[in-house]
């Protein structure tokens, strides 16, 4: 499968860009600050300026009518494990690294191995916040990897009806992660867009765009409570594309 670039939007002056890439059937690796890819591994360094049209077709406010509306089913037989139980590797560092050098961009300092990230700096996402890390220690107490439709939330709305494989897709994503500031991971828990909206004002276009993309993409429902919550946000934004579907 061929790389395709698209603009997706600035945040606070960066650009991003995604990039889809199947890795053995199961990873797609999206990216967001990056330039030249040779590999998986390089994905998530450098920077392009290549644009792309956005059909209309792949608006989020018109995949959000494609959604189905639906209640929420009970949360029996919920366990993290019924998605994925460990961060797979590519090219032998784990995707939690990746997601965090894929933020941080150019500023990323990586370990010996080329793999864990100790140091960085990025603008994190739900608080709007410049973030500075000098040492691995900073980096486990204020980063966590987020799932930007949380695994319960999809558990509920569709995922368990899923297969195993499906399910560990959806999980280990790139499209349904990023590395967000640890309290505010742990406010948000597991609410959908009608119970929790980062802070950031200037990113609520683009976190409901995504929950939309990955609830299109893996087959999931929302709310009529999340929808209308998701409707009123893109309001504001009525052109804002959805992320890794117009490929």
């Amino acid at each position: 499968m061929q790389n395709k670039f698209r603009k997706i939007k600035k945040y606070r002056g960066r650009r991003l860009l995604i990039v889809p890439l199947l890795l053995g059937g199961l990873i797609w690796v999206v990216i967001e600050n990056p330039a030249s890819y040779q590999s998986a591994a390089e994905d998530v360094e450098g920077s392009s300026s290549a644009q792309v049209a956005v059909p209309e077709d792949f608006l989020a406010v018109n995949v959000l009518e494609k959604l189905a509306i639906k209640g929420r089913a009970p949360k029996t037989g919920y366990n993290r494990e019924e998605f994925y139980s460990g961060w797979p590797e590519i090219e032998g560092c784990s995707l939690r690294q990746m997601i965090m050098k894929r933020e941080f961009g150019e500023t990323v300092k990586l370990a010996e191995n080329k793999c864990t990230v100790v140091a960085g700096e990025y603008d994190e996402p739900y608080t709007g916040e410049h973030k500075v890390f000098n040492a691995k220690e900073e980096l486990s107490k204020g980063v966590q990897i987020d799932h930007v439709v949380a695994l319960s939330d999809a558990w509920q709305k569709g995922a368990q009806n899923k297969t195993a494989e499906e399910r560990y897709k959806m999980a280990t994503d790139p499209l349904n992660l990023l590395a967000v500031d640890g309290k505010a991971n742990q406010g948000k828990s597991d609410g959908d867009a009608a119970t929790w909206l980062p802070s950031n004002k200037s990113f609520r276009c683009q976190y409901v765009a995504r929950q939309i993309s990955v609830k299109y993409k893996y087959g999931l429902w929302v709310t009529q409570a999340e929808y209308d919550a998701m409707a009123q946000v893109l309001e504001k934004c009525p052109r804002e594309p959805t992320v890794g579907l117009n490929d």
